[in-house]
């Protein structure tokens, strides 16, 4: 693996996933045209233009972090889900909208969750000791306990902070694709 890769995944999406003005359809389009890597046929990328760092393409990736939000606190609430596994799954979504912030901020790509947490701490110095945690429990260096967990999604938490901030910077999803 290039040393500039940090993983390889596998996503399944269809021609009409990527069709059409939703931002979910952009972000799309946006994550198939810089961070997919072609392996046969023909590129579907090669006719999509070098989009920029931006609010739309920002919104596009993490736009669904507010409904993500309200799904996670519901987990938490029901129990349905374990604080550390929850914790990791927050972490590791939170941080990659916090990187749409840095992204836009910096007007330069990036989804480097470590750099992300250092650059969004310098922008905003009152975060700092709440962002080091979330980027401990995405790289799974430590493992949240039910309490740290639900502390971070309660109104006053990390979370809804990254949330309201996304929200007044960038924007939030209008509409919710598991609707429809």
């Amino acid at each position: 693996m290039p040393a500039s890769a940090r993983g390889v995944e596998v996503a399944a999406v269809t021609a009409a996933d990527l069709a059409g003005d939703t931002d979910a359809a952009y972000g799309g389009r946006v994550f198939l045209r810089h961070y997919c890597v072609h392996l046969a046929g023909p590129d579907p990328s090669a006719a999509l233009p070098a989009f920029p760092a931006d609010a739309r393409a920002a919104r596009g990736f993490n736009g669904d972090l507010g409904q993500h939000l309200r799904r996670w606190r519901q987990g938490v609430e029901s129990g349905t889900m374990a604080a550390d596994l929850l914790g990791v799954r927050v972490a590791r979504k939170a941080l990659l909208a916090v990187a749409g912030l840095v992204s836009v901020h910096d007007q330069t790509w990036t989804t480097d969750r470590s750099r992300t947490a250092r650059r969004w701490s310098e922008l905003e110095p009152g975060l700092a000791t709440q962002l080091g945690p979330l980027h401990s429990w995405a790289s799974r260096e430590r493992h949240p306990g039910r309490e740290e967990a639900e502390h971070a999604l309660a109104d006053d938490g990390i979370i809804a902070v990254i949330v309201e901030r996304f929200d007044n910077l960038i924007g939030l999803w209008t509409d919710d694709p598991e609707d429809h």
